[in-house]
């Protein structure tokens, strides 16, 4: 707070006095006479007259001077706010010890100072890009005035082909650089008004997690995914800044929009059979049907392409309105999405069908263990409506107008074609098509990555259809279920199934190689084990006090099923589950999520053999697809747990979930026998995560014994799951 500055006025009568007459402002010249808000300048200094008073003439016009203090406070606010409000301008004078009329007059001159700053910045871009034209057309006509005829050596008055395209390109450049400079004065934008719409957008929606469920579309900027560490700055780049920005973001995404619908409906050559159940894109067929495309491909790059298509048990109009959710989008593949983000809504087109909606987006994307990198994209999503029957939905990276955004990762035209069958169901095409760098893949996953399957679309659309059937079974009323007295009423099947929800939501997002997730390595006795923390305070999902998750993943010469079946088991539960103590586990309620065995909803009591030990019941779940299996589970309060089953709100319960994910280590076997790595070596891949409470004080230290209690303890579950699994125990 800063003390009113008595030196800055003689008396009441002169402060009075420079209230009453015009104020003296101190405009930049424009060549307009107008300050950036339009306002007339018409107070400028006049010439002293010779006619005036010389009485007048003796009191000199005193002029206050901005404490260094005054002009760090207004700057700093004026990276907030640059419009403030009459109520904001009086508290900042009442603060700063200025008049009302000083601080206005201050913010209109630094806007017209921002602004001209921002015309010269602009006004070298273009000068450079022209310069750079003139240069090339000079090169052109120089090497156009050494041309010779092949035939009689003399001068030719014929272009190649390749003149004549840099002459057409060079026009087309030019006339872009002339409509830019033409609309630059109309859509120029003022600066810190962008940061001061995010902030205030960033203070009406907070960021949410997965655990709360799902949000409305519109305009917002939303984390999806668990914290962990501190890296919780949204992913991306700036948003589109103006209205000329857009119209490109428009065109790219109709020309992005019917490059896929080829795609989509084109048959052979351009797709072509692949080994892990999908069609893979022929490049050399599609750079001869789609030449120029939405952009030329950078040099260095792995393309990985592919097509998948099935029929879900879903509406097609939920589909759509499930895929323009950030927070539906990525609760539906939260085995894939780590985090996602909305950026900025271009378009909001028609709101209730969402046809021509345009946003601007970011997610990572993730294989469940911390040895395979996130694959991180900032792209724009475009909907559109083809027919009564069917929508399409394309992604598209953004790095074209956003060169300092780029990843190492790039959207082709990517999404997927919905189209609308009888008694609810929909047809899916999807299609993946990606441009990366080479990133350092662990030896373990590289066939699986490399087959298509961590990233390609038959993993989306498998895992879409799984989605599918788990809410057709969650919301239909007639699905039987296997329960022991505890499970009575429609209302405690729901909610139980709304917490195994939360539950597989919240191990997805943990188990992977987010930036959130600051994973530590530990490497003892030949096993690479990796370790974070998380301090959980006043969350109702979540014990209070210090969490400490571990993971390992490794390779298993059994086939992806074979694990899978042997882990989900509550028979064989006590042969590898260090916290079941030996006890006999029994499935007290069972809910089928799908056509599939594997694909259920448990509550397990484990009867403990100590007579003086508590029998300790747990909550668990379990599904599979062609492309990978999960088993999660979780310790759950026993009153907690009776409260859910009656119908109570699940989302009290507090949850440390643990697990596994099995993947398998390729596409399936062509022929017998194999080795570690190789395609169709029919092995899986095994990621063991583990987390417990270490300290219910969430202001604790975490001390080295804690650390190498779970590190012992998950290696333990290694060792017994490779000793019974290895020697045939299954």
């Amino acid at each position: 707070m800063y003390q009113y500055n008595s030196n800055s006025w003689n008396s009441q009568q002169q402060q009075q006095s420079i209230l009453e007459r015009p104020p003296q402002r101190t405009f930049l010249e424009n060549g307009l006479g107008r300050n950036i808000d339009g306002e007339s300048s018409t107070n400028e200094r006049k010439a002293p007259s010779s006619n005036r008073d010389p009485g007048k003439q003796s009191g000199k016009k005193r002029y206050h001077r901005h404490t260094n203090e005054q002009i760090m406070e207004m700057e700093c606010f004026f990276k907030e706010c640059p419009h403030p409000d009459d109520r904001q301008r009086r508290e900042l004078s009442r603060e700063l010890g200025l008049d009302m009329l000083q601080v206005k007059f201050w913010f209109q001159n630094k806007r017209t100072q921002v602004k001209s700053q921002h015309e010269r910045h602009e006004n070298n871009l273009l000068k450079a890009e022209n310069d750079k034209l003139r240069e090339e057309n000079t090169r052109y006509k120089e090497a156009l005035s050494h041309a010779s005829c092949p035939n009689c050596g003399g001068l030719s008055g014929e272009m190649s082909f390749d003149e004549q395209q840099l002459r057409a390109e060079n026009m087309r450049l030019r006339e872009e650089i002339e409509k830019m400079s033409a609309m630059i004065p109309r859509f120029a934008v003022k600066p810190g008004s962008l940061y001061h719409n995010m902030s205030s957008q960033n203070q009406m929606i907070p960021p949410r997690s997965l655990d709360q469920g799902v949000g409305n579309y519109g305009a917002q900027t939303v984390m999806i995914g668990e914290m962990f560490g501190s890296n919780d700055e949204p992913l991306g780049a700036l948003p589109i800044a103006s209205d000329f920005e857009k119209d490109i973001v428009m065109e790219i995404g109709s020309v992005a929009m019917k490059e896929f619908t080829n795609l989509a409906e084109a048959g052979n050559p351009l797709w072509l059979p692949g080994n892990c159940g999908c069609e893979i894109l022929n490049q050399d067929e599609y750079l001869r049907s789609f030449p120029k495309g939405i952009g030329p491909t950078p040099l260095d790059v792995k393309i990985e392409a592919s097509r998948h298509s099935a029929v879900v048990i879903m509406d097609y109009n939920k589909l759509v309105e499930i895929f323009m959710d950030v927070n539906q989008w990525a609760n539906m593949f939260c085995g894939i999405i780590s985090r996602a983000a909305i950026h900025q809504v271009l378009e909001v087109g028609q709101t209730e069908i969402f046809d021509g909606a345009c946003q601007v987006m970011s997610a990572e994307f993730q294989v469940p263990s911390p040895l395979v990198p996130v694959r991180d994209d900032y792209f724009v999503r475009f909907c559109k409506r083809k027919n009564l029957e069917s929508w399409t939905i394309v992604d598209f990276s953004m790095d074209q107008l956003r060169p300092g955004s780029f990843t190492k990762s790039r959207r082709r035209p990517s999404g997927c074609l919905i189209t609308e069958l009888p008694n609810g169901y929909s047809k899916i095409v999807w299609i993946e098509h990606i441009e990366l760098e080479d990133n350092e893949v662990h030896d373990l996953y590289k066939s699986y990555v490399n087959s298509g399957l961590a990233f390609g679309a038959k993993r989306w659309v498998a895992s879409l259809d799984r989605q599918c059937e788990r809410l057709a079974s969650s919301m239909a009323s007639n699905i039987p279920h296997k329960s022991i007295g505890v499970l009575t009423n429609s209302g405690g099947r729901r909610c139980m199934m709304r917490l195994a929800e939360r539950m597989m939501l919240s191990f997805c997002t943990a188990v992977g190689a987010s930036t959130a997730n600051a994973w530590t390595l530990l490497t003892e006795a030949g096993e690479d084990v990796r370790v974070m923390t998380r301090k959980s305070v006043d969350d109702p999902g979540r014990p209070s006090g210090i969490v400490l998750s571990a993971s390992t993943s490794f390779w298993l010469p059994i086939p992806s099923r074979t694990v899978f079946d042997f882990l989900r088991s509550e028979n064989s539960r006590n042969q590898w589950d260090i916290l079941s103590n030996g006890g006999q586990v029994e499935e007290l309620a069972h809910i089928a999520n799908g056509h599939d065995s594997g694909n259920c909803v448990s509550l397990l009591r484990v009867n403990t053999p100590n007579f003086g030990q508590s029998n300790m019941t747990m909550l668990q779940e379990t599904c599979t697809d062609a492309t990978g299996s999960f088993v999660v589970y979780a310790p759950v309060d026993l009153i907690s747990m009776n409260a859910v089953l009656r119908g109570g709100n699940p989302d009290c319960v507090a949850l440390l979930p643990s697990g596994f994910a099995v993947l398998p280590d390729g596409p399936e076997p062509m022929n017998n026998g194999g080795s570690i790595g190789e395609v169709g070596s029919g092995g899986c891949l095994l990621t063991v995560a583990f987390q417990i409470l270490v300290d219910s004080v969430p202001t604790s230290k975490l001390s080295a014994t804690s650390v190498t209690t779970v590190s012992s303890l998950i290696k333990c579950i290694v060792e017994r799951i490779q000793a019974v699994v290895c020697n045939g125990g299954t």
